[in-house]
């Protein structure tokens, strides 16, 4: 698979209409953006093209609209915070390809910028129409797709245009793709991949792929109990998918051919019920009660899991430890993020819920890659091409 892919310092831009699929999909409050994180990590690329004299059309979706025009899945919030961060104005067009919108693209000049509406106000969007995505890349003669969080989906927009327009990958795309792509093809050794998070199903071409390429492989969060069922340990309460005992069985046998270090936790912080204020304690992993669930991994785990991390060339890690949103719960996603930040590792964030854990621990600073896309950074590491990156030319 090929990660050496053209980007916008590759192509001239000057004088050209650019196309650019970012990721504005901002949380929103009461029409208010919450965490702008997003529209502040399209800016490198959108600046080098206003610099570079490109006329500027961006576009991105937001939420999930269901096809039509909905004011409060609306890019007018963006479109002003991105007029506030640019120093200069950020038209919003009245919606993604009709008649007003292609006049104001059309009469877009060098160094200025436009925000199409909300890409997703059209159900052709998502369903990769290419009629839609036709229409979209008349406006324009360069696409460029920096939305990485999006990059796992084969909509018109992030890869449907692409097959009317030269297409290249800006920064962020660039970043993505370089620091997991070298981490995937040519790591920095030992390797070690921490997996979490509640199910064995959403990680499994994930484990089948890093058990290939790792040193060492971490196990921790609600998927740990199907690991330890399988290994013919009682787990109370605690959740656990009995169609993928076996698959969790020969996983286990997997890594033992391969030689592959299979860590599991060796405690557990257990709970009465799944509830933030429950009675809890913390018992070893074979020996939890009847009536109890497991809700984080303990003491002694944090320990083992840390010191795996001691002196690793590269980690990446995808997923808690345990229900880290509870207080009570949260100690073994901590200890992990830590350890990763001290590793000294190049280490790598895969989205979702490890980066929110990371960026509110104060980590974020410390890690060589937060991804910006949990489900892309997932496919990405179980070694899938998204559609997003296939489009683009390759160097």
């Amino acid at each position: 698979m090929t990660y050496n892919k053209k980007t916008i310092e590759d192509i001239n831009v000057s004088g050209k209409k650019v196309l650019v699929r970012c990721d504005f999909n901002v949380p929103l409050k009461d029409g208010v953006i919450t965490s702008d994180k997003r529209i502040v990590e399209a800016l490198p690329t959108i600046k080098y093209l206003l610099d570079n004299g490109a006329a500027v059309i961006l576009c991105s979706h937001m939420g999930k609209p269901k096809g039509e025009a909905n004011p409060k899945f609306s890019l007018a919030p963006v479109a002003a915070r991105l007029t506030e961060l640019l120093g200069q104005n950020v038209a919003l067009a009245p919606d993604t390809i009709g008649a007003e919108t292609k006049a104001m693209a059309a009469a877009l000049k060098s160094g200025e910028a436009l925000l199409l509406e909300n890409t997703r106000f059209d159900k052709r969007e998502e369903k990769n129409d290419p009629e839609f995505a036709k229409e979209l890349a008349s406006m324009a003669e360069i696409f460029v797709n920096d939305a990485f969080g999006a990059a796992h989906r084969a909509h018109a927009s992030t890869a449907g245009v692409a097959d009317y327009l030269p297409a290249v990958c800006g920064y962020l795309i660039q970043k993505e793709i370089g620091v997991m792509g070298k981490a995937l093809e040519d790591p920095a050794r030992p390797f070690v991949a921490i997996l979490g998070g509640a199910k064995v199903s959403d990680k499994i071409g994930v484990i089948n792929n890093l058990i290939e390429k790792v040193d060492t492989l971490i196990i921790g969060g609600g998927m740990a109990y199907t690991f330890f069922k399988a290994q013919g340990y009682s787990i109370g309460t605690s959740i656990c998918e009995d169609d993928k005992i076996e698959l969790a069985r020969e996983m286990l046998k997997k890594a033992a051919d391969k030689g592959v270090k299979f860590l599991l936790p060796i405690d557990n912080i257990i709970g009465k019920e799944y509830d933030e204020n429950t009675e809890f304690s913390t018992v070893d992993s074979d020996s939890i009660p009847d009536g109890w669930m497991g809700l984080d991994v303990g003491p002694k785990t944090q320990k083992l899991f840390s010191d795996a991390l001691v002196g690793a060339g590269t980690v990446v890690w995808n997923g808690p430890m345990g229900v880290s949103e509870w207080k009570n719960f949260a100690a073994g996603t901590e200890a992990v993020a830590k350890a990763v930040a001290e590793s000294g590792a190049v280490s790598i964030i895969g989205g979702g819920d490890s980066a929110a854990a990371v960026e509110k621990l104060g980590y974020a600073a410390k890690m060589t890659h937060v991804s910006t896309g949990g489900g892309a950074s997932l496919e990405f590491l179980e070694g899938l091409e998204l559609p997003g990156i296939a489009c683009l030319q390759n160097k």
